[in-house]
């Protein structure tokens, strides 16, 4: 339980510490923000800083923290380490530099950002690239719920419609329209602080009932891989595990934010900050799955039986479990809602990623319309497909992203004069792991005879070749706009 409680105040010490780094680093002023010189009443809105970050938070966190900690855990504690310094050195980078250069610049969507400073290819490649993980995004937050809906329904007794995954599905993708369509202060400023809350007190609760009925959190060392099918930690754990340490998705909705911040200097709180309160999450329900299963020969099996009926199902054993049932209910609220929240808000970041890209003005009901309706519907047909083959490609085209973004950051950095190794370093990091998973995994190139062999050395070294070409040849202090 040590570990739990150290890597806590790790993350608690990163936001102030590291984080007044990066913000430093990054030099927000006093300059009016897109939210003030763009106010359009639909997507450029002021709000209050308490309910940016809330907002931000549910935007990033949906089924992530939560799921992809309970899966990370498989490997046992060591996910642990990943949660903490993931979220300090990676996620928390990845968010601020996001948020930040989207202010910075009249709150652009991160295709529009790369391709300043990565050039007009790598622009072309992120608008299609970005579109696509937005749009899994959207039909994973929304296949999700309506299963975790049908299964809680079927688990209290009731039969008929609406123990049915269609019929929540349709709900959803209902929903989803709405809150795309209007303007961010209708529906997301008004209801999504009070679910960022749920997901707090959550985390809270989880916590709490885990340490209060004496469940044992295992410690980290010694260092050992503990899952059950001996896949190995690296990449697979760093996959697997985004939204609590780094995940690209997180780039796509700091812009949705960014267009509602009245300073810069918000951007430590509202983007590190909620990232950093995202990893904490994590943490809890890492340490919760670690704690509740038997772990037999020294590996996770208890949490594997646990996840072999689903992910809902273990979801709900671990609320139901460390809170009981009035706990179980507001857990189970929070984990649904924050998928939706996030299903709709990644549709949202592609209504307006299109639009940036086609320079469609938002403000008209028409073109809101010609964008929002065609991705609905195209969701709405992806959804039928099997959701562990569109879960597997979300969470690695969402790390893959990630490492674009930093490295965005980092030459932005480098373009102004300033460290860009705060974003270099991470996005080397992540280089490696996502080379090393395309050529590993089946989804990708690992059905090529001796691709998996190769595919750690292949990782490293062309993030090694990435990060020397940076060091010497990016320029330096030369800013490119166009």
């Amino acid at each position: 339980m040590i570990s739990f409680f150290v890597c806590l105040a790790l993350l608690i010490g990163g936001y102030f510490i590291y984080g007044g780094f990066v913000s430093k680093t990054f030099g927000p002023d006093d300059r009016v923000t897109p939210a003030v010189s763009m106010e359009d009443g639909v997507d450029y809105v002021v709000m209050p800083t308490w309910r940016i970050f809330l907002i931000q938070l549910l935007n990033i966190a949906g089924l992530g923290p939560i799921w992809g900690a309970v899966g990370g855990a498989m490997w046992g504690p060591s996910v642990f380490l990943w949660i903490t310094f993931g979220t300090i050195f990676a996620g928390g980078v990845h968010d601020f530099a996001s948020g930040f250069m989207s202010m910075r610049h009249q709150g652009l969507s991160v295709p529009e950002l790369t391709g300043m400073y990565m050039g007009n290819a790598m622009k072309q490649v992120m608008r299609v690239f970005s579109t696509v993980l937005l749009f899994m995004v959207g039909v994973v937050f929304a296949v999700g719920p309506a299963g975790l809906l049908s299964y809680l329904c079927g688990q209290g007794g009731s039969t008929g419609i609406i123990t049915n995954k269609y019929f929540w599905l349709s709900i959803v993708f209902a929903y989803f329209f709405i809150a795309t369509f209007l303007s961010v202060d209708k529906i997301i400023g008004k209801l999504y602080p009070v679910f960022g809350i749920c997901l707090i007190i959550m985390a809270i609760g989880v916590g709490f009932g885990t340490i209060a009925k004496g469940y044992d959190i295992p410690e980290i060392f010694p260092l050992r891989n503990m899952h059950p099918n001996g896949i190995s930690v690296f990449p697979a754990m760093f996959i697997s595990v985004a939204c609590g340490a780094v995940s690209g998705f997180h780039s796509t909705q700091s812009p949705i934010m960014a267009r509602c911040c009245k300073s810069e200097k918000l951007s430590h709180m509202v983007f590190y900050g909620a990232m950093v309160a995202e990893g904490i999450i994590a943490l809890v329900w890492a340490a919760a799955s670690c704690a509740l299963f038997p772990i037999e020969g020294g590996l996770m099996t208890g949490l594997k039986e646990a996840m072999a009926v689903g992910q809902s199902g273990c979801v709900y054993n671990i609320c139901a479990t460390t809170m009981g049932g009035f706990g179980a209910i507001l857990a189970m609220l929070g984990v649904i809602a924050c998928p939706i929240s996030s299903g709709d808000t990644a549709f949202r970041s592609a209504r307006l990623t299109i639009a940036d890209a086609l320079h469609l003005d938002q403000k008209s009901y028409k073109n809101r319309l010609i964008l929002t309706i065609p991705l609905l519907i195209l969701g709405v047909l992806v959804s039928q497909l099997d959701y562990t083959s569109i879960w597997n490609y979300f969470a690695s085209t969402n790390q893959i992203l990630a490492a674009i973004v930093l490295w965005t950051a980092a030459m932005y950095l480098r373009h102004e004069g300033k460290n860009g190794f705060i974003a270099a370093v991470p996005a080397t990091f992540m280089t490696a792991v996502t080379v090393s998973f395309v050529f590993d995994s089946k989804l990708y190139l690992g059905s090529i005879p001796f691709f998996p062999v190769i595919s750690r050395y292949v990782g490293v070294g062309i993030a090694l070749v990435l990060f020397l070409l940076f060091v010497l040849k990016a320029p330096k202090g030369e800013k490119k706009l166009k």
